[in-house]
């Protein structure tokens, strides 16, 4: 049984981390899958958008595999190889941040530790009511990794960063929408059908100016004022050119829905 699910359906490429039994912890076979996906969803023109969820309805990802972790397989190597191999793993959450496509985590029950992380690396996450959110890795010792410290501080602001790191706290659907850790809070039974038909409006849009959007929010994000100005400018008048924004203009003028085309 594959442990990711991959399916492209109206422009959207949906993964699942298919590991219901252990409530979807990251194995090496799972983030090699979903490493290898986004790659390929980064560059395949007939992919708009990503969603990401878990297998099943207790979890999105628990996080690592502490099982695995306990068993120590990879005792043999060397420091600077683990750190090595370590870093290579997280590159999923530099490709779901960066590339010029939108990304949604489709946050249903558990996200915990590089879960969380994971879910919070996409540009949104849309949480089904029963779901909930913890940092986790206080609870075994762990510092934290996929990118979490970047993005929980710039969510939440830097204190409450520090304090859900050093607690562990397990947050509820409350907590998370009153802390913007999710864009939209939707009944469980209905967090499939919302998500994928927001997802499938999305890859029906301009898909050029998603790219130059999020290379821009990346500028703003990591630079000056002055930097953000230089990329809107340069990317504004390079979406101008493209055919889609021409048919908007066109669509608008004509009072009709545009038909975008992705160039």
């Amino acid at each position: 049984m594959s442990q990711l699910i991959k399916t492209v359906e109206d422009g959207v490429m949906k993964l699942v981390l298919n590991r219901p039994e252990a409530m979807n912890a990251l194995s090496r076979d799972m983030m090699q899958g979903l490493d290898d996906a986004l790659a390929a969803a980064a560059s395949d023109r007939s992919v708009g958008c990503v969603v990401v969820r878990g297998a099943g309805d207790k979890a999105f990802c628990a996080g690592g595999d502490v099982k695995s972790m306990a068993a120590g397989r990879d005792h043999e190597k060397s420091y600077e190889d683990k750190v090595t191999d370590l870093r290579a793993r997280m590159r999923v959450s530099e490709l779901l941040h960066e590339m010029g496509k939108p990304t949604i985590a489709m946050v249903n029950g558990v996200a915990a530790g590089a879960g969380l992380s994971i879910a919070l690396a996409c540009d949104m996450r849309f949480a089904a009511r029963s779901a909930r959110m913890t940092t986790a890795f206080a609870k075994v010792g762990f510092s934290g990794d996929f990118g979490s410290h970047y993005f929980l501080h710039k969510l939440v602001g830097t204190a409450k960063a520090r304090e859900l790191y050093f607690t562990a706290e397990i947050l509820g659907a409350e907590q998370i929408e009153k802390l913007g850790l999710a864009n939209r809070i939707i009944d469980d039974a209905a967090l499939e059908a919302e998500t994928m038909a927001f997802a499938k409006k999305l890859a029906a849009g301009p898909r050029v100016a998603w790219w130059h959007v999020k290379h821009n929010m990346k500028v703003a994000e990591e630079g000056t004022l002055s930097a953000a100005l230089d990329s809107e400018a340069a990317r504004m008048i390079r979406t101008g050119d493209t055919e889609d924004h021409k048919e908007a203009a066109r669509a608008f003028v004509e009072k009709r829905a545009p038909a975008f085309k992705g160039r």
